[in-house]
């Protein structure tokens, strides 16, 4: 869980709070190819406003990521860096009430858990199919080979299986001849 005790910043609307620290994170965030790892270092650096309703968080939240090339599955690491703008609900105040319970997140004994708030925000920051390079030519489809490491002439020849017996007719060798 990635919560903040926000005890000190109190009720009173238009009361602040900055937050800027760096905390391990609590599991692997992001998508099946790339990810924050869990541990990897997750730097904060939030605005925390009391409103009538409740906490208003809103600032940056940046992080080493790690994963794979969707193309080569070499490793691939970056940094990702979202922006955040979420309100947490008091208890019993008209948000609560009137919300659904996973639309909006809540104070929960003068805590805010921010987890799940980051996981979303990452889900929609990182590529789908992250890539070594953008010109990375992928694996041969045949054998597997990194092709960016291949011979430049690397190829297979593939006979289709329903002409295969026409190659008893090449001469000795196998070789087509003009």
């Amino acid at each position: 869980m990635l919560t903040l005790d926000i005890a000190r910043l109190g009720r009173r609307p238009g009361s602040m709070m900055h937050v800027d620290q760096t905390v391990p994170s609590p599991s692997r965030i992001g998508l099946d190819l790339i990810a924050i790892q869990q541990g990897a270092p997750l730097h904060l650096d939030l605005d925390l406003q009391s409103v009538s309703e409740g906490v208003l968080v809103t600032g940056t939240v940046e992080a080493p990521t790690a994963g794979e090339c969707a193309r080569c599955l070499e490793p691939v690491s970056g940094d990702v860096a979202i922006e955040l703008t979420e309100l947490f609900a008091y208890p019993d105040s008209t948000t609560e009430a009137t919300t659904e319970d996973d639309e909006v997140g809540h104070v929960i004994d003068d805590t805010i858990d921010l987890e799940q708030s980051i996981v979303d925000a990452v889900g929609l920051a990182l590529p789908l199919a992250p890539l070594c390079s953008p010109d990375c030519p992928g694996l041969c489809q045949t054998c597997g080979v990194p092709l960016a490491t291949a011979e430049p002439d690397h190829h297979h020849d593939v006979i289709d299986p329903r002409w295969a017996k026409l190659t008893e007719f090449l001469p000795e060798g196998g070789e087509r001849t003009q």
